[in-house]
């Protein structure tokens, strides 16, 4: 479980990362900004990923025991 939710974790960072870097939006000269935006992208980010995973990790498990 621990090691599920740090792999999740570092998915989206990576992509969290990229899709910041790949922004073609001008940029805020305040650092707080960046941080409060990079954080909040990798928190829903985050949410997402790991609510698709576990979802479908629990339905394939309810459907195992139904077999």
């Amino acid at each position: 479980m621990k090691k599920s939710i740090i792999n999740i974790l570092a998915l989206a960072s990576v992509i969290t990362t990229a899709g910041f870097l790949l922004d073609g939006d001008a940029k805020d000269p305040s650092v707080l900004t960046r941080i409060t935006e990079y954080v909040a992208m990798l928190t829903i980010i985050f949410t997402i990923l790991s609510g698709f995973y576990f979802g479908i990790k629990s339905v394939t498990k309810r459907l195992q025991i139904v077999k």
